[in-house]
């Protein structure tokens, strides 16, 4: 396949962990060749851990100006509203990490109907993330009754999300596994946009985000990020459940979401193989 020139939006973990992937020869065919951050030092300082040199764009405007052919947001649900669109009118393919910002239908909606996806110009690619059996979801879709996901993790992990601004839980307080938020994957995005990204994943392989249900719960005693996927239907029952290690110095990313991300654009760039959907 002939080689794509991959841009990066958001330099912390995630962004890291795919440069680095890029550089190491990992993922066939990509060439990292720049990056950006709204905090111009982040890929200031990730150009510095990279051989390959590449361009640190000041603006977005000069990353899209660019030759990147694929754009990679690794950087928030923000950034995806605000720049998404801008990505696939310049006629390039977009890889969303944030895909929490997927769960609203209106702008998922919205996007799916840029003239570029009609025509075939760009396509939007999504991670399937720190949880497993995506494609077995996919495939019972029509036959779906019920999903529900149902995530645990630590204190440390959830710390700082929207959530806790309107509710009183004091996480240091807490001294046994306790259920924090029960409700629709669509509210679950918003209240935890750095925790449950994973559910608008689920949602757009199954029920979508209205009918998805989420639960969070504490527990002050784990090491991972624990997913249990529960689906019934007239197919019968799927149970799945996955309990991630975290990525080193960032307690809110599964390492799988991270090794997630890197297969995705490995597929992208070398489909010699391609394994699932």
């Amino acid at each position: 396949m002939p080689k794509k020139n991959v841009g990066l939006i958001g330099c912390g973990t995630i962004g890291t962990h795919l440069a680095l992937a890029i550089e190491s020869r990992r993922i066939a065919n990509a060439s990292l060749i720049g990056l950006f951050d709204l905090v111009d030092s982040n890929a200031k300082s990730l150009k510095s851990k990279l051989k390959s040199s590449p361009e640190v764009h000041p603006d977005f405007k000069s990353l899209i100006d660019s030759s990147a052919d694929i754009v990679i947001e690794a950087a928030s649900q923000e950034a995806v509203r605000k720049f998404g669109k801008p990505i696939i009118q310049a006629g390039k393919d977009l890889m969303i990490m944030s895909v929490g910002a997927l769960a609203d239908t209106t702008y998922l909606a919205e996007l799916l109907d840029e003239d570029a996806i009609k025509k075939g110009r760009s396509k939007i690619y999504v991670p399937t993330g720190a949880i497993a059996g995506i494609d077995a979801i996919r495939s019972v879709k029509h036959l779906l009754d019920s999903v529900t996901l149902t995530t645990t993790k630590s204190p440390k992990a959830l710390a700082g999300a929207p959530f806790f601004a309107t509710r009183e839980v004091n996480l240091e307080m807490l001294t046994k596994v306790t259920e924090i938020y029960g409700g629709p994957a669509a509210e679950a995005v918003k209240l935890f946009p750095a925790n449950v990204n994973v559910a608008a994943v689920l949602s757009l392989a199954g029920l979508g985000a209205d009918k998805t249900k989420v639960r969070v719960l504490v527990d002050p005693h784990t090491t991972t990020n624990q997913h249990e996927i529960v689906a019934t239907g007239r197919f019968g029952e799927i149970k799945i459940t996955v309990n991630n290690v975290t990525t080193p110095g960032n307690p809110k990313t599964s390492f799988l979401a991270v090794l997630s991300a890197i297969e995705c654009l490995r597929s992208i760039c070398d489909d010699a193989l391609r394994i699932g959907s």
